[in-house]
């Protein structure tokens, strides 16, 4: 079984090494670690474009729930679903209590909402720490997603209280 790997991790992690490279000075060497990265990263997308193109959709549907293959597919355009339902999957996926409104696929804003809960106050303090998991997410399932807006939650509807006459009781027969 293969070590578990964070994609954004490692996405971090090499523009952490292409930073030091640049923070020595030398552009000749800083320009090949990111010819280097391109070079990998064109092989690596030409390989996986292979294996999409092999297994076709319907294999590959249980697999686009994994956060890993998800974003190397998303990094490489090959993902078969929408941006839609991708960012419903990464909705899905951090277990947060948000809505999505809208997407603005020229700008990539994602606008989201706390769902109303039943008997919530509708100030947002659980969806307040609901953003670094969808961040997370959402860097996963839905890379085009730039910026998250976080709508002001609804208040919550009152209940409906439901008032009916008092049914007859008879009277005892004495």
């Amino acid at each position: 079984m293969s070590a578990a790997v964070d994609a954004r991790q490692a996405g971090q992690r090499v523009e952490e090494v292409l930073d030091r490279l640049a923070a020595t000075g030398d552009r000749e060497v800083c320009a090949a670690a990111e010819e280097l990265v391109r070079v990998l990263m064109d092989f690596y997308g030409a390989g996986l474009a292979r294996v999409v193109d092999g297994v076709g959709e319907a294999a590959l549907a249980p697999l686009l729930d994994d956060e890993l293959v998800a974003s190397l597919l998303a990094l490489h355009h090959l993902n078969p679903e929408d941006v839609h339902t991708r960012i419903a999957r990464a909705l899905e996926a951090a277990a947060d209590p948000l809505e999505p409104l809208g997407f603005d696929e020229a700008t990539g804003v994602l606008t989201l909402r706390p769902r109303a809960a039943g008997g919530g106050c509708g100030c947002g303090s659980a969806a307040d720490g609901a953003g670094r998991s969808v961040e997370d997410a959402l860097a996963c399932f839905a890379p085009e997603v730039t910026r998250v807006e976080l709508a002001p939650a609804e208040p919550p509807q009152p209940a409906l209280l439901q008032i009916s006459t008092r049914p007859v009781t008879p009277a005892p027969v004495r």
